[in-house]
């Protein structure tokens, strides 16, 4: 229980500097009306948007737009950001202690926020496999976004974390074709983890009838744009920060009446906003990692005392991942209780 006599003490990564984290301590105040501690279990690094939080490349201009929802601090630091957290609700509304729960948090041992920010996770998702909940739920707009059907010809470009999702999720579609398409041939060990079609970005098969595009890279969106159908979609999942990107307009685009369409999470997709909130969005989300193959996109983890050593791993190419997991340290009496269901 946390009270004035009995602090909670907390420890979070904070990016201090351009290239720089580090962990601090902080003491939590006793939970609020509607509000739970959590412990943590896990956490995802969510490399792409993370890896631009750490070089400090999150351009002014949309700092608000872009912060997490449990964020402390401002861009481009010192700053608290992540938002891949699964844990135990240790203290809070009776009905709500002793869940694991997913929650948009950055990365830190407990924390205390509102039960309405916080996801159930069901028995069948093992807890070291939900800290993909967030991506889940950024694939899944995606495809609310762009509304595939029956029969159709879709082509993802670029078979990173969020890329792999979106193909995850299309290979349960009654498409016609399905292609995951990477420069990486080392990417096809992950396509035949999910059993989907891979292709070189050379030999990929055009006249698609939905492109989605996530390999954060001019060439990548060019690519995309030339495997799109006449009056086909490309749906843009990429966040290019402060780079900028030079695309061929003036070629065949406005003949073959092309569309490049945005996707960002930050807000339900157009065609459910009116009839899905976030919080149902999220429980979608986790519900679907009941599926083992997800188990494809944890590819390494590490302590939480590394995290500061991870993250420039990261950054500068020497530690390859598509979600590294962090795990929180537990004692043995705590990993009793909660039983084997955390397990991944």
């Amino acid at each position: 229980m946390t009270n004035a006599q009995n602090p909670v003490h907390a420890t979070a990564y904070w990016t201090t500097e351009r290239e720089h984290g580090e962990l601090r301590s902080e003491e939590l105040p006793a939970p609020g009306p509607g509000e739970a501690l959590v412990r943590a279990l896990y956490s995802g690094i969510s490399k792409g948007t993370e890896m631009v939080v750490h070089h400090g490349a999150v351009p002014p201009r949309v700092a608000n737009e872009m912060r997490a929802p449990h964020q402390e601090g401002q861009f481009p630091g010192p700053v608290k950001f992540g938002y891949l957290s699964v844990g135990v609700v240790e203290d809070g509304p009776e009905d709500w202690k002793g869940q694991r729960v997913f929650c948009l948090n950055p990365h830190q041992d407990r924390y205390i926020v509102p039960v309405a920010d916080l996801t159930r996770i069901p028995e069948s998702v093992p807890a070291r496999r939900a800290v993909l909940t967030g991506t889940v739920e950024t694939a899944v707009n995606a495809l609310w976004e762009a509304g595939p059907r029956l029969g159709d010809r879709v082509a993802v470009v670029g078979a990173g974390l969020v890329g792999g999702m979106v193909a995850t999720l299309l290979r349960t579609f009654p498409l016609d074709r399905l292609q995951l398409v990477d420069l990486d041939p080392g990417r096809k060990q992950l396509a035949d983890a999910l059993e989907v079609d891979f292709a070189h970005p050379d030999d990929a098969l055009a006249d698609c009838d939905i492109v989605f595009h996530c390999s954060a890279s001019q060439e990548g969106l060019e690519r995309s744009l030339q495997l799109a159908g006449d009056e086909g979609d490309v749906i843009e999942m990429s966040w290019y920060a402060n780079r900028e990107v030079t695309l061929p307009l003036g070629e065949d685009f406005h003949a073959r009446r092309l569309s490049i369409r945005a996707s960002q999470v930050g807000v339900v997709a157009r065609a459910r906003r009116h009839r899905r909130t976030n919080a149902d969005r999220l429980d979608l989300a986790v519900s679907l990692l009941a599926d083992p193959v997800f188990d494809a996109f944890l590819t390494g983890s590490s302590p939480f005392d590394e995290l500061p050593e991870v993250v420039q791993g990261l950054a500068d190419g020497t530690l390859e991942a598509l979600c590294h997991v962090i795990e929180y340290p537990q004692d043995s009496s705590q990993a009793a209780s909660e039983g084997t269901s955390q397990d991944a």
